[in-house]
């Protein structure tokens, strides 16, 4: 019986792997592929600690399992949030086909403060327009 669970889990944490590079590969931009990445791959990762816990039996491969378990789900999502905050403060540019982005407006360049509203100063903000010139269409430019 337990062969069955461990092969099951090390399907399921395979495929979730598998999708993590699949995600690295289709992703227009960097923020999506922080996000496809830091899911599916610490699923992944989990599910085949776990299956090895299972298939191991022993206290100590066990707890090994366990502790890069939670240091993987305490990691994964605090370097992905990181990463994508310094993506974004460093002026990445968002996929032309994103639809909103939440930070437009509220990060000053110059005092590095992220606000809660909308600050108007000029020239003081991170601006990620679409098209160098502001416009979000391209078709507008011709």
């Amino acid at each position: 019986m337990s062969s069955i669970i461990i092969v099951i889990l090390i399907t399921l944490g395979t495929l979730f792997v598998l999708l993590a590079a699949i995600g690295m590969v289709r992703m227009p931009d960097t923020y999506l592929r922080i996000s496809v990445t830091t899911k599916a791959a610490t699923l992944g990762v989990g599910l085949l600690l776990v299956s090895s816990a299972i298939f191991f039996n022993d206290l100590s491969t066990t707890s090994r399992a366990l502790v890069i378990i939670l240091f993987v789900l305490l990691t994964a999502p605090v370097s992905a949030h990181l990463i994508g905050r310094a993506s974004y403060f460093m002026g990445v540019k968002l996929w032309y086909k994103s639809v909103m982005d939440d930070l437009h407006g509220k990060y000053q360049k110059k005092t590095h403060v992220l606000k809660s509203e909308i600050d108007d100063t000029p020239g003081d903000n991170v601006m990620h327009d679409k098209t160098e010139n502001g416009n979000e269409d391209e078709d507008e430019l011709k």
